[in-house]
């Protein structure tokens, strides 16, 4: 599934486009039978489309349809308030409705829905059928009016999958941009949360909306969102990841720039902080922006939980990093050009289970390595009710196969078992992906140098992440450039007590506030 930016190039897509885009010029007309069948046409007659044709106060001249898409739209809603309702002030009409009045009667008295708009271009009353709204026509009128009756089968809010705590809101979002806006809502009762809306995407149409707390976040980053998501060029937004690789400052990274979360609590507490939510209809993956690289080993569990506690959880999960990106590098590097780091006894007993083993350090574990990638993947891809077991036995059943084959020898299974777990213990899985990306080109260098070839590879990897921007802010903020104030929530959580009273201070805010200054200059240096 591709879809270009820009121009299309196959020509019916461009004809289609041509078509859109003369449409969204077009207003409506008054002849009501016109309407109708150039919606139809629109549409290519679909049998989930619905009219509903009546006549208002007892007129015959004044004929009205209702018009929407069955399954898109509440047809309870529809019922009650919009059907219902024109029936009884058609049935209850004494007098003979005036012609010229029928269009505001209807707008201003008959309809009990809660959200009315009146349209007057066609672009407009496509989309709103489209979304699920329900469209009023009336003869000889050139506008029509929209109801909001938005409805259809939604995923229930339910607890997050991918990032299950403890303690703390059991609730995460879901498909629907709605739902997922209020729930934003519900944490953060402020006059100060803004909302703004707008569509990507020339064929998708998908509804984009963007929150932020006026007072706290940056004029200068909001105005480079907006900017940013503007300028974007693409046929179907389908799921927040497509935003992604778009406003990004730099797309040749491993490194996750852009930070994305299921979570209420945690978008809630990142706008506290004077960051930005980016919402994608269809998706419940949120992106908040900017992003720095220690925000991907913090959980939101963390604000939760002791101070005492979290530092140590955040101990663990630097470490596990570590592990999972050095750990085979580390054993190769050892068993291959440095055995005299190891005990004595450790040495022996290693070079002894090599002994028959055909391969050198470096096959051995690419070979685990890969083995476990594919067991991972395969463990992910499989029906829920077999995948774990079929993966957990596989590992077993595969490693303890290979050590009694003589392939691996048993520390390579230990290290790979530990380099395996490690990756789960790191809160971001776009981080873990990159980490797992990272090791194998670690390998390939140890496997040649030895430490001097790690040493090199970790100089040239922190180089890389500290060249990195998230919309202007640097990525290794507040460690570099430093920031005393920042390190209270990076790798320790300071108690709550040694904040500043406004929310606004936690995390590397001042990291985020300092640099505005910079941010378009730096933004459009790193695009380039």
């Amino acid at each position: 599934m591709k879809f270009l930016r820009g121009k299309n190039k196959h020509p019916e897509a461009e004809q289609r486009n041509e078509s859109i885009s003369d449409a969204e010029t077009c207003p409506l007309e008054p002849n009501l039978e016109t309407m109708l069948y150039k919606i139809k046409q629109e549409l290519g007659d679909s049998p989930d489309l619905v009219i509903r044709s009546f006549q208002i106060g007892g007129n015959p001249n004044i004929p009205v349809r209702v018009v929407y898409i069955s399954g898109l739209a509440d047809e309870q809603a529809i019922n009650e308030y919009i059907i219902r309702a024109l029936m009884v002030d058609t049935a209850e009409s004494e007098l003979e409705i005036e012609f010229n009045h029928a269009f505001d009667l209807i707008l201003n008295n008959a309809l009990t829905v809660g959200n009315v708009s009146v349209l007057k271009d066609w672009s407009d009353l496509i989309f709103s059928i489209l979304s699920g709204d329900t469209i009023i026509l009336m003869e000889g009128y050139a506008k029509a009016i929209s109801s909001s009756t938005r409805g259809g089968q939604w995923r229930a809010i339910t607890e997050s999958t991918t990032q299950v705590n403890i303690r703390g809101p059991k609730d995460s979002f879901n498909e629907s941009i709605a739902t997922n806006i209020a729930l934003i809502r519900s944490h953060l009762k402020s006059p100060n949360l803004r909302l703004e809306t707008m569509r990507i995407g020339n064929v998708s149409q998908t509804n984009v909306a963007i929150m932020y707390i006026k007072g706290i976040a940056s004029d200068k980053l909001l105005q480079e969102v907006r900017q940013r998501l503007t300028d974007i060029k693409i046929d179907a937004v389908l799921e927040s990841g497509y935003l992604e690789e778009f406003i990004q400052d730099q797309t040749f990274t491993p490194f996750p720039t852009i930070y994305n979360t299921e979570r209420p609590d945690a978008v809630s507490g990142n706008l506290l902080e004077g960051r930005i939510a980016v919402l994608v209809d269809g998706t419940p993956f949120i992106l908040i922006l900017p992003t720095v690289f220690s925000q991907f080993f913090q959980a939101p569990e963390d604000y939760y939980q002791r101070y005492d506690i979290v530092v140590l959880m955040r101990l663990i999960r630097y470490t596990s990093f570590f592990i999972l990106l050095l750990g085979p590098s580390f054993y190769i590097a050892v068993t291959t050009y440095h055995p005299e780091m190891l005990p004595t006894a450790l040495l022996i007993n290693i070079m002894a289970q090599r002994e028959g083993v055909p391969f050198p350090a470096f096959i051995e574990a690419v070979i685990m390595e890969a083995t476990f990638e594919v067991l991972r993947e395969a463990g992910i891809r499989m029906p829920r009710a077999v995948g774990q077991a079929v993966s957990i036995v596989g590992a077993i059943v595969l490693g303890q196969a290979a050590v009694e084959a003589g392939i691996v020898t048993g520390l390579m299974v230990i290290v790979v078992a530990i380099t395996g777990i490690a990756s789960f213990a790191v809160p971001a899985y776009n981080l873990t992906i990159a980490a797992r990306m990272i090791r194998f080109p670690l390998m390939i260098i140890s496997a040649l140098l030895g430490f001097y070839g790690m040493t090199l590879a970790l100089i040239l990897l922190v180089a890389h992440m500290n060249s990195l921007r998230s919309f202007g802010i640097p990525y290794l903020a507040p460690f570099t450039p430093f920031s005393l104030k920042g390190q209270k929530d990076t790798v320790i959580r300071a108690p709550f007590k040694s904040y500043a009273t406004h929310s606004r201070s936690i995390n590397q805010t001042n990291a985020v506030n300092t640099k505005t200054d910079e941010l378009k200059s730096s933004a459009s240096e790193s695009r380039k």
